[in-house]
């Protein structure tokens, strides 16, 4: 019985995973000065509207220009897309690239609705 008990406490102490959304940590994370801000949105969903100060890196551009953005892997990264889905992929990307702060922030809708209540 002690088996499942631990392996759901070692499962909620490891947080979000390469992948997972964490919108809470992103808007945490975007507070800070030196957090990037990535939109991995094709040029004509980023135009329809995009969230202040990010920048539009399309996924499989990531890996061949973040080292222009973000020179020091542990410079804080929040990716966001439409969904999530991409923004997942990128996060993969940077995660395999030694970035260790990346954080999935999900869809640009969700975002930019909590932003303007706040």
């Amino acid at each position: 019985m002690r088996t499942p008990a631990l392996f759901v406490l070692l499962a909620l102490s490891l947080g979000a995973t390469a992948g997972e959304i964490d919108r809470t940590t992103a808007l945490q994370v975007m507070q800070q000065p030196d957090a990037v801000l990535i939109d991995v949105r094709t040029a004509e969903e980023f135009a329809e509207g995009a969230l202040p100060g990010a920048r539009r890196i399309e996924t499989p551009d990531l890996a061949q220009r973040i080292g222009n953005i973000a020179p020091d892997k542990d410079t804080p990264v929040v990716l966001y897309c439409r969904s999530g889905r991409r923004s997942s992929a990128a996060q993969e990307v940077l995660e395999r690239l030694g970035y260790s702060q990346v954080i999935n922030a999900g869809g640009y809708d969700q975002l930019a609705a909590i932003l303007q209540r706040n």
